[in-house]
């Protein structure tokens, strides 16, 4: 199962994610839902990074990805991380047994 952690600070709003975790669907390479959550994520991540030069850490290893983006830069990246929660829940929803969003305070 491909594992979703928001994390979020005391009024909700989003600081990052973290993503791990293998949906199940298929084989490496042949899975549809795994490429769909990664695409999702190196896009949002890519963007917060590169595009936006927000103050934030990105980490890719082993199947693992993560990203913290700093408070000062939180209203900066804000619809971004909403428009991923929203795409991933929707994943989620169709593929309920290979994908779980949860929500972490930081």
């Amino acid at each position: 199962m491909i594992q979703i952690h928001f994390f979020q600070n005391p009024s909700g709003e989003l600081l990052g994610f973290e993503i791990f975790g293998h949906s199940g669907t298929a084989e490496a390479g042949n899975d549809i839902v795994c490429a769909a959550v990664s695409s999702a994520a190196y896009m949002a991540a890519n963007t917060v990074t590169d595009v936006l030069m927000a103050d934030a850490e990105a980490t890719v290893r082993d199947g693992e990805m993560s990203l913290r983006i700093g408070q000062k830069d939180a209203a900066l990246c804000r619809s971004l991380l909403k428009g991923l929660k929203l795409h991933l829940i929707a994943l989620e929803e169709q593929y309920p047994d290979n994908i779980n969003v949860s929500y972490t305070e930081v």
